[in-house]
């Protein structure tokens, strides 16, 4: 046993000192809380503009189990994993980057009891927060404009944390490794095209057969297909495939996390 939990990656579970990390932001933005739900408009702005501005031209769609649904529908779900991987992304990569190399937050943070993965951890959670409150706000507005065709729709709340977990942990594990702030131009390469070609405003099955498993493979891809099922009422055993695929992911993201903050702070 002794040998495995040396082999074994340090899952960073362990002190219960991450809860300060959050509470610290919290009083970071207390005076500034209009930052945080800025980024809630972006989604409802594309609702408005395509899922009923263009959804009014493109009028019925088919849905996953080919009956006739309206396209902002359709495109809502996918919009409100959007939103739920932007809120999660931006705290977890931009605002690491800066704490961790101009404003050397952490070097303070270590001197307390906080250990490396406390700041792991405290950090993944608080752009977990951001990223479900963004997910949080779409979801009143889904249901408000009666969007949400199932009593299942429910769910996509915690769906939606489960996808600000996964990309806050990979999020801030990318974040350890940029150098200098023109690096996050490869983050938004990577973030702007999965928005675009994630089945967000089309079905999978618009693509070639070669480009659909590519698609697939994308982790917002599996985000949006879980919500959209949820939405619509249509639950099967695919949507493990989802969860396991996101929740895989976020694991994997804190642990490279710590891993990545131990050799950063602990030189």
């Amino acid at each position: 046993m002794s040998t495995l939990l040396r082999i074994a990656p340090a899952l960073p579970f362990r002190s219960g000192r991450a809860g300060r990390l959050v509470e610290r932001n919290l009083m970071v933005y207390r005076r500034t809380w209009m930052i945080i739900f800025s980024g809630f408009f972006e989604p409802l702005f594309y609702l408005a503009g395509i899922g009923f501005g263009i959804g009014s031209l493109v009028g019925s769609v088919s849905g996953p189990d080919g009956k006739a649904i309206s396209y902002a529908v359709f495109v809502a779900p996918a919009l409100m994993a959007s939103a739920a991987m932007n809120g999660a992304i931006y705290d977890s990569t931009f605002n690491i980057f800066y704490k961790l190399k101009y404003a050397r937050t952490y070097e303070a943070v270590l001197t307390t009891p906080v250990g490396v993965g406390d700041v792991a951890v405290g950090e993944v959670a608080w752009a977990l927060i951001r990223g479900s409150l963004y997910a949080l706000g779409f979801m009143v507005v889904a249901l408000v404009l009666g969007l949400v065709r199932s009593p299942l729709g429910l769910l996509a709340l915690p769906a939606a944390m489960l996808i600000g977990f996964a990309f806050a942990a990979v999020g801030m594990a990318a974040a350890t490794f940029v150098r200098k702030w023109q690096d996050f131009d490869f983050v938004q390469v990577v973030l702007l095209p999965m928005f675009l070609f994630s089945a967000t405003f089309y079905p999978l099955t618009a693509y070639p057969a070669a480009l659909q498993d590519l698609v697939a493979l994308t982790p917002l891809y599996r985000g949006v297909h879980l919500l959209r099922a949820l939405f619509l009422g249509e639950p099967g055993p695919e949507l493990l495939v989802d969860v396991a695929y996101l929740a895989a992911m976020g694991l994997v993201g804190v642990t490279i996390v710590a891993r990545r903050l131990e050799g950063l702070l602990l030189k």
